[in-house]
């Protein structure tokens, strides 16, 4: 498959169901144009919906995520609780033990993986951190 050049607008952007119930994702498009090779989403909350805190892993290459709006509570196996706001953002190294804890009605992300497909399973937590 041969990449082409792939553009997307914010004007009646689509926001669909995917990982998370109480996120909404906007595929930009890297998925199909990379041939799955990376993916891209803008993630939105859904208003009202609260963070289900259960501790996972992701099976990725690469994994990150930046702030555009509002803010999100992560809880990492390795350097414990952060609180990102707009202009924020972190890189997930592969298989890390974590969980989204808690975030604002208004939040709003872009993810970026590699693959655009993977495996997350969930996981016990960490013996230091409380469930």
């Amino acid at each position: 498959m041969t990449a082409r050049t792939t553009v997307t607008h914010a004007v009646n952007a689509a926001f669909d169901s995917g990982l998370r119930a109480f996120f909404a994702y906007h595929d930009l498009g890297i998925a199909a144009a990379s041939g799955g090779a990376f993916g891209a989403n803008v993630i939105r909350a859904v208003p009202g919906e609260g963070a289900k805190p259960n501790w996972h892993t992701h099976d990725v290459a690469f994994q990150m995520v930046y702030v555009l709006r509002g803010w999100v509570e992560f809880e990492y196996d390795d350097i414990g609780a952060v609180r990102l706001e707009a202009g924020s953002s972190v890189y997930q190294p592969p298989m890390i033990r974590h969980r989204e804890v808690r975030h604002s009605d208004d939040l709003e992300m872009l993810e970026i993986t590699a693959p655009a497909e993977f495996t997350t399973v969930s996981v016990d937590a960490p013996q230091a951190a409380s469930a």
